[in-house]
């Protein structure tokens, strides 16, 4: 194998690689070796047939298996021989004269091809220690666990009849039939539901239509589906609905009291109240610790300027483009809506990708030259997570998790980010300050970034 460098322009390297003739004949000759205790040919024993009667067989069909193995095998050697770190993997361009290549099936001409592809860059670490940042916390206060247990005591609402006519709080139980273009459709029928005026539960239109209205009331709605409703058959359609009223009932107010904690299996209202504090506390400390987080990362993104494979950024650019338009197409918006333009959106989600690709690369080298790595138990606590989220579908998306490599990647990555940001976190000088719940959850500018 003969290998030439033909373009080393910043990260971009492309290299010529030769496998000789005589190196593709004797893979040739080993593989019909393989196959000549395989293969099954009338009017020879098994194992005894020739190799050169293979070759005239097999021989064609084989040397494209050979020629394939062998540039597989020889780019890999290419790369390891000269300690290159590609970003991704090489794209290999094979001769595309027909005649060159029949020369090469043949035998009478050596293999040559080229590869191409981008290095990772590399990377000079700064010393942490000389990082200095301020890290930002709140404690609960009394008023924040009283707002927390009112909440707790809203959602034990119950509710009794009563004679007057609906308003905001109150539950109305109504049938109701809805028509599209004068037919029935999918989930427009039901009987006995219960809407609680003023929650917004339902389309626009619906819950005003049941203000004032009092039990044994019937209705006509005349209303539309949002442009952005989920279901593509239903959004934006007109439709009308025949409700009538079964029954208003007014909310009735729990007291907090040890009866109140009982329903939430506590046994006194005073240890409800702690268990308020005690998860008002971790989402202090994880609002706490993601700011700081973001905070670390911009300043990492200010101090670091390298060149950047273009291929990873574009990558990581669609990834995103594809986000932003699916989700402008879900909600029926423009860019215009968003008082911006495709450019002006497009340059800046780029950007976006350059500092994910930047910081990635970035905390990557962290790891790897540090020994952070991510076990097995870490991801899979990860997926038991994941898996949760999906009640009744769990061994669907085991199974899922399983078959996708990719998806797994996905899992271990942000798991693999977090350790080397808490390393860091351990060498930069760190100081704190109390603030307020409305500044802590204050995020820098530019939220789509990490």
């Amino acid at each position: 194998m003969e290998v030439t460098e033909t373009t080393a322009e910043g990260l971009k390297r492309e290299l010529k690689v030769v496998i000789e003739a005589k190196d593709l004949d004797r893979r040739l000759s080993e593989r019909l070796k393989e196959l000549k205790n395989q293969v099954r040919i009338k009017g020879f024993r098994p194992g005894k047939v020739p190799v050169n009667h293979l070759r005239k067989v097999y021989g064609r069909s084989v040397m494209a298996e050979v020629m394939q193995q062998a540039v597989s095998e020889t780019s890999q050697q290419a790369l390891s021989d000269r300690s290159e770190r590609p970003a991704f993997q090489p794209d290999i361009e094979l001769p595309e004269d027909g005649e060159v290549i029949e020369k090469v099936i043949a035998g009478d001409a050596d293999l040559a091809y080229t590869m191409s592809f981008e290095v990772l860059p590399v990377i000079e670490l700064e010393d942490f220690s000389k990082i200095k940042l301020e890290k930002q916390y709140t404690e609960v206060d009394e008023k924040d666990i009283e707002s927390g247990v009112e909440k707790l005591a809203e959602s034990a609402v119950t509710y009794e009849p009563k004679k007057g006519a609906a308003k905001d709080g109150d539950q109305v139980t109504l049938d109701y039939r809805g028509e599209m273009e004068g037919e029935p459709f999918e989930g427009g029928t039901a009987e006995g539901a219960a809407v609680v005026l003023g929650r917004g539960s339902f389309i626009p239109g619906f819950e005003d239509a049941l203000k004032g209205s009092k039990a044994g009331d019937s209705k006509k709605v005349e209303t539309a589906f949002p442009k952005d409703y989920p279901a593509d058959q239903l959004a934006g359609k007109d439709v009308v609905f025949e409700i009538d009223v079964k029954e208003v009932s007014k909310p009735v107010q729990p007291k907090i009291d040890d009866a109140l904690a009982k329903t939430m299996g506590f046994e006194k209202i005073d240890e409800l109240r702690e268990a308020v504090k005690t998860r008002l506390a971790d989402e202090l400390e994880t609002a706490s610790r993601t700011k700081l987080k973001r905070i670390l990362l911009d300043r990492l993104d200010e101090t670091y300027n390298f060149e950047l494979p273009q291929k990873l950024v574009d990558n990581e650019f669609e990834t995103i483009w594809q986000q932003v338009t699916a989700d402008l197409e879900q909600s029926g918006s423009t860019f215009e809506d968003e008082d911006t333009t495709e450019d002006e959106a497009r340059k800046r989600y780029r950007e976006i990708a350059a500092r994910r690709v930047r910081l990635g690369l970035m905390l990557s080298e962290v790891g790897e030259k540090n020994g952070i790595t991510v076990a097995d138990e870490e991801v899979n606590r990860a997926l038991m997570d994941r898996i949760r989220q999906f009640p009744g579908q769990e061994r669907e998306v085991y199974e899922f998790y399983q078959k996708t490599p990719q998806a797994l990647a996905e899992l271990r990555a942000p798991i693999f980010e977090d350790k080397v940001v808490d390393f860091i976190l351990e060498l930069v000088k760190l100081t704190e300050k109390k603030v307020s719940s409305e500044e802590l959850f204050k995020m820098p500018d530019d939220p789509e970034a990490p």
